[in-house]
């Protein structure tokens, strides 16, 4: 990382909600092609949140404990702040001297830009004020919500234009967080309707729907140099599992996310 901040643009999308194993089913079915073309090997990593609902787990993650490998460690990491005994900062972590991942980035000259989704990141109160006041320009729409049909859509385009007004020599650190996979996401698969509710196959759906879209914001993202990024989820959900619905709690459906990393040579 080393060698990438500073040289590259970043890009850490989140898919908030994302189940790792319907994660997994629709990249080997072919359902997720556009996600599925920069995916190692066209597969999913499985990982393990580093929280149980979205605002523990991107404080963690803007911590730079982005979500670990599902298998015994130790995993060295990408970014860590700077603090005595760590051991998962390795040579080639790229370690900040500020609180959080964000700051950091914004002392080493990136612009560092927010695009929200879920409540966590609307900005309508002081909680939902924390995560995005971490960023130098924050985003939300009520488009980009949880109760739009069309939030994807709409954070794209948001994000092109945050991209299409930078100077071509600022670095940017670009995050969004998509909200389509969260509950309600009923009105993402046809013929289901409000009264019978979200399940595993409208939680398909929804990531059925992000991946028509994901390309242009790939797109954006690498418009102007290489970018390196990051597309994982924060945490699962359950539906019925084991008699379980939602998240903040310990089951395997909410600890285990897909994740993926990598870089898109320039398409400007």
């Amino acid at each position: 990382m080393n060698e990438i901040v500073g040289s590259h643009d970043l890009l850490l999308v989140t898919l908030d909600t994302l189940r790792y194993d319907v994660a997994q089913e629709l990249a080997a079915d072919g359902r997720i092609p556009h996600l599925a073309r920069h995916l190692p090997g066209g597969r999913w990593e499985r990982r393990h949140a580093p929280g149980s609902f979205t605002y523990a787990s991107h404080q963690a993650i803007f911590a730079g404990f982005l979500p670990t490998p599902a298998a015994p460690g130790p995993h060295p990491r990408l970014f860590a702040a700077r603090f005595a005994g760590s051991e998962t900062t390795a040579p080639g972590t790229w370690v900040f001297d500020t609180p959080d991942l964000v700051s950091g980035l914004a002392a080493a000259g990136y612009r560092t830009v927010c695009i929200g989704g879920v409540g966590f990141f609307n900005q309508r109160a002081a909680l939902g004020s924390v995560l995005p006041g971490l960023f130098q320009e924050s985003h939300w729409e009520p488009e980009f919500g949880v109760a739009s049909t069309t939030s994807f859509e709409a954070q794209v385009a948001r994000a092109e234009e945050v991209v299409a007004a930078l100077p071509a020599e600022q670095r940017l650190f670009l995050f969004v967080n998509v909200a389509a996979l969260h509950q309600p996401n009923w009105f993402h698969l046809p013929g289901a309707t409000r009264e019978a509710g979200d399940s595993r196959a409208t939680h398909a759906a929804a990531l059925e729907y992000v991946d028509r879209h994901i390309g242009r914001l790939l797109a954006a993202a690498s418009s102007r140099r290489p970018c390196f990024a990051i597309v994982c989820s924060d945490h699962g959900t359950t539906y019925g599992d084991d008699g379980y619905t939602g998240h903040r709690l310990g089951h395997e459906a909410v600890w285990t996310v897909p994740y993926a990393h990598f870089t898109i040579g320039a398409t400007g």
